[in-house]
C-alpha cells in the first residue's frame, strides 16, 4: 500500500517547499490548502517533475470542524499515512489595540485549534497502524515574543509547548512529535508592514528551501525541535542571558517600523 505525507498549508510558501523536496524523494503526498487552484497547480507540477502521487484537499482550517472532517476523509479513503506536518499558519502585524479581533480569533483557530485537532487524530492513527511522525511548524517566536505581534506569538509558544509535551509523552511508542522553528522566512506570509520592521533587516529572512531542508532532516533524525540557522539559535537564547527590562527594549525595537 502506498504511504503518503500529509502537508498542511501546501499551496504557497514553506508548504509548497515541503511537497516539492518531499516530492524529489518519491514520497507521496496529500496536500491541504483553501485555494483549491493553487493546489491544482501545484500537484500538476509535482506529478510531471516527480511522478509521485499527489492527492488534494481544498480545505479552510481556520473553521476548526474542518480539521475533523478532513482526517475522516482521509481515513475513508483507506489509504497509509506515515507523516503529518502541521504548516498551515497565519500572522498579524500591528498594535492589539487596533488589530481585528476576528482576524486574531481566526488565527488562533488556525494555529492552535486545528493544529491540535489534527495532532489527536493522527496520534491515535499512528499508535493504532505502527508508527508515524507529526511535525508542527513553530517559531523563533516561541521562544521570542515580539511586541506588534502579540497574538500570533503567543499561538507559536503554544505549539512549541503542546509539541514537546506531548513528544514526551510518547517516549516509548512508534510515534514521534516534532517542532520545527524557524525565524522569517521569505514567502507570501510577510505583509509589507512586516518587511519594514527593524527585525527583517538585522535578521533577513531565509531562503523556504533552506527551512524546508531542515525540516526534512529533523523529520528523518525523528525526534526533538530544530531552530533553524545559527542567527536564530543565538537569539531564542538572548532571554536566558540579558535582563527582561533590556529583553523588552530590545524586542520593541527590533519589532518597530524602520524609520
Amino acid at each position: 500500500m502506498k504511504s503518503y505525507v500529509v502537508i498542511t498549508g501546501a499551496s504557497t510558501g514553506l508548504g509548497k517547499e515541503f511537497a516539492f523536496q518531499l516530492a524529489k524523494e518519491k514520497m507521496n503526498l496529500l496536500l491541504v490548502a483553501r485555494n483549491k487552484k493553487l493546489l491544482l497547480e501545484v500537484k500538476q507540477q509535482i506529478e510531471e517533475v516527480y511522478g509521485v502521487d499527489v492527492i488534494i484537499f481544498p480545505t479552510d482550517l481556520s473553521v476548526v470542524e474542518n480539521a475533523t472532517n478532513l482526517f475522516t476523509q482521509i481515513s475513508s479513503m483507506g489509504i497509509s499515512v506515515s507523516t503529518l506536518i502541521n504548516n498551515a499558519g497565519t500572522g498579524l502585524y500591528g498594535e492589539f489595540k487596533d488589530t481585528d479581533i476576528h482576524e486574531e480569533l481566526k488565527m488562533m483557530q488556525l494555529n492552535i485549534l486545528s493544529l491540535v485537532v489534527l495532532t489527536k487524530h493522527f496520534v491515535q492513527y499512528f499508535l493504532q497502524n505502527g508508527g508515524g511522525k507529526i511535525m508542527n511548524i513553530a517559531s523563533l517566536l516561541s521562544f521570542l515574543p515580539f511586541p506588534y505581534f502579540s497574538v500570533y506569538s503567543a499561538t507559536k509558544a503554544f505549539v512549541l509547548s503542546f509539541s514537546e509535551t506531548v513528544a514526551a509523552e510518547l517516549e516509548g511508542t512508534n510515534v514521534a512529535v516534532l517542532a520545527l522553528c524557524p525565524g522569517t522566512i521569505d514567502t507570501p506570509f510577510n505583509t509589507s508592514a512586516m518587511w519594514n520592521t527593524n527585525a527583517y533587516k538585522a535578521n533577513k529572512p531565509m531562503p523556504v528551501s533552506k527551512v524546508a531542508a531542515s525540516g526534512i532532516r529533523l523529520l528523518k533524525k525523528g525526534k526533538g525541535k530544530t531552530i533553524v540557522g545559527f542567527n536564530n539559535w543565538f537569539i531564542s537564547n538572548l532571554p536566558r542571558v540579558t535582563p527582561d527590562f533590556i529583553m523588552i527594549k530590545i524586542k520593541k525595537q527590533l519589532a518597530s517600523q524602520r524609520k
